[in-house]
């Protein structure tokens, strides 16, 4: 499964060390949370203990409004979760609200259920047993009302199946969550730690949901599956409020800004959240190569050869770099066009 944030393939085509690289291929914040690398010894020596995990959880269970009657498992990333599904929930045809994230798609085809690619959520088959919606999705920001979405599940649930909702990037849009708002609804909800507070590479996401799935779930990731600096961080970052409010506020400011400078270059800005903007232009790939040789490193896609993500540069002199490259690389694309029209 390919995925944005991998520099190895941006460098053996394009050359250069991964310092020299901006990375805009993911939608990862550019400035992660502060933690202070003191932890306590024991985070890294010791087995993960209970009791830091339920700080944990219950940090995470503050922080993502989650009600006190869903269950709730951390493990070390949202991919883990999302990758057992298919192995909790009811047999029958699963949905999926296309396009989106991929490896949704990836691990119901690999359990050989019969999937079924939604243009819209607003016209079920009648034999879907689950939906799987990415809320806001990615790559292009679409983001669903709570009242459609409980209107989804009480459908679903009447059927006995589910709703899977993937809340990666909910945190920077507030409101957009279903959790504060969910009752007895057969609906299960990913959130995903790395993005938002910027620390991917910890590997932490969360699932709630009903306790009988849950507990499923957390049979088969058994003990100690966070690492004790994952406990540890998450809780902080967790309970951290005046670090989020003030981090949403800059990421809104940083994209409001990038959106201009596409804009100025001609791209049309038509999907995003605040943590990656998604353009659309004639030649993406085109860009998407010449901005490489450039070493600035974007996202394009098989499925939507026009469409081009940006992640945030991270700071004005990022946001220049890409600015400068992006007039030099549309120069480099108009001079090769008119090339190949002269040869024709």
């Amino acid at each position: 499964m390919e995925h944005g944030g991998d520099l190895s393939l941006a460098i053996e085509r394009f050359g250069g060390a991964a310092v020299d690289w901006l990375d805009l291929s993911t939608g990862i914040n550019p400035h992660p949370y502060p933690f202070q690398p003191e932890l306590p010894l024991s985070a890294w020596t010791a087995l993960p203990g209970r009791v830091a995990e339920e700080q944990l959880l219950s940090a995470a269970r503050r922080a993502y409004a989650v009600p006190d009657h869903l269950g709730l498992v951390a493990a070390p990333g949202t991919q883990v979760l999302l990758s057992l599904l298919p192995l909790l929930l009811p047999d029958g045809a699963c949905a999926i609200a296309a396009p989106t994230y991929q490896s949704h798609k990836a691990v119901w085809l690999r359990e050989k259920r019969d999937l079924i690619e939604l243009s819209s959520v607003y016209a079920l088959p009648a034999d879907a047993k689950i939906v799987v919606i990415v809320n806001p999705n990615n790559p292009d920001g679409q983001l669903i009302d709570v009242k459609s979405l409980l209107e989804i599940a009480r459908i679903l649930g009447e059927r006995g199946g589910f709703l899977v909702l993937d809340e990666a990037f909910a945190d920077v849009v507030p409101g957009a969550s279903i959790l504060p708002h969910l009752g007895s609804e057969n609906v299960v909800v990913l959130r995903s730690f790395g993005k938002f507070f910027g620390l991917a590479g910890l590997r932490l996401g969360f699932l709630a949901g009903p306790h009988a799935i849950v507990d499923k779930l957390s049979a088969l990731l058994e003990d100690w599956c966070v690492n004790g600096p994952a406990l540890e961080i998450g809780a902080r970052a967790l309970r951290d409020t005046d670090w989020q409010d003030v981090t949403v506020r800059r990421l809104v400011d940083e994209m409001a800004d990038l959106t201009i400078a596409l804009s100025e270059q001609q791209l049309s800005v038509f999907g995003g959240t605040p943590l990656y903007a998604l353009a659309g232009l004639r030649d993406a790939k085109g860009l998407h190569e010449a901005l490489a040789r450039r070493h600035i490193w974007t996202r394009i896609f098989d499925y939507a050869p026009t469409w081009i993500r940006f992640g945030l540069p991270g700071g004005k002199e990022n946001l220049q770099r890409l600015v400068d490259a992006l007039s030099e690389a549309r120069g480099e694309l108009q001079q090769s066009g008119k090339r190949r029209r002269r040869e024709r």
